[in-house]
């Protein structure tokens, strides 16, 4: 084979390889009990090393599992943790805006949060996972999870928001979260859909109830600036995922 003739192929499968879609479907790896008896998939990522590692519940976007999730799982397990990808969806992906709201709105609340908390549960008893260590985190609808993970789930070491919508107005309304570990929210100042008030009357609530937390909003961005295919890319998302990284390090540190 020629040499040209071999640079060719190994451009043809890059190019193959990097045509895949964000938003299509995620690959699972792992199956877990929950609610009910009901078998959960996720996405698994790992570092090297046998552990026990620090470990993160990662939860989506609000178009379901998909590559973007597991990509940036992935270069997460490669910063040293073990990263659990939860399927707050059963399966479902969308492709388009109308059938991620569909899914967003018709997915019983409590089904998601049992689904969820069962994802915690297996990841704490991973044998590759410190139980002590473990921390939720999750970009737009996947952050307003990870926020309300932290409040019923005080074993949680540490709970990370991505631009989360709906953020917690009321100190009563945190419930647990003040046991939990500490919160970092991450939110965007051009942010249509989360306006800096009510990020402001977040950070006032959790001050209220004694919770420990850290808030940055990041000027010139808007929602959903972290993606698989920005959070090397320089500026804000570049940051912000070092700023994500960095706090899970001290965080979960033995």
């Amino acid at each position: 084979m020629t040499g040209s003739l071999f640079a060719l192929l190994i451009l043809g499968a890059a190019a193959t390889v990097f045509a895949q879609d964000a938003r299509d479907p995620g690959k699972t790896n792992v199956t877990f009990p929950g609610p009910g008896g009901v078998a959960l998939r996720g996405y698994l990522a790992t570092p090297a090393g046998s552990g026990p590692s620090p470990a993160v519940v990662m939860i989506h976007e609000w178009w379901g599992l998909n590559h973007d999730t597991t990509v940036l799982a992935d270069a997460l397990a490669r910063e040293g943790f073990v990263v659990l990808a939860a399927d707050a969806f059963r399966g479902s992906v969308a492709g388009t805006v109308a059938e991620a709201r569909k899914q967003v709105t018709e997915t019983p609340g409590e089904q998601i949060a049992g689904d969820l908390d069962a994802a915690l549960d297996f990841l704490r008893s991973h044998p590759q996972v410190d139980a002590n260590r473990v921390a939720s985190m999750g970009f737009c609808f996947g952050g307003t999870q990870s926020m309300y993970m932290g409040t019923r789930n005080p074993e949680l070491a540490g709970v990370v928001i991505f631009y989360g919508g709906g953020p917690i107005q009321d100190a009563a309304q945190l419930g647990s979260m003040k046991d939990a570990g500490p919160v970092l929210g991450i939110y965007g100042k051009e942010d249509r859909g989360i306006p800096v008030e009510q990020v402001r009357a977040f950070e006032q609530a959790m001050e209220e109830q004694g919770v420990e937390s850290t808030i940055t909003i990041y000027p010139g961005v808007g929602h959903a600036f972290v993606k698989s295919d920005t959070y090397r890319s320089g500026g804000a998302p570049e940051q912000a995922w070092n700023q994500m990284v960095s706090f899970l390090r001290t965080t979960l540190s033995e």
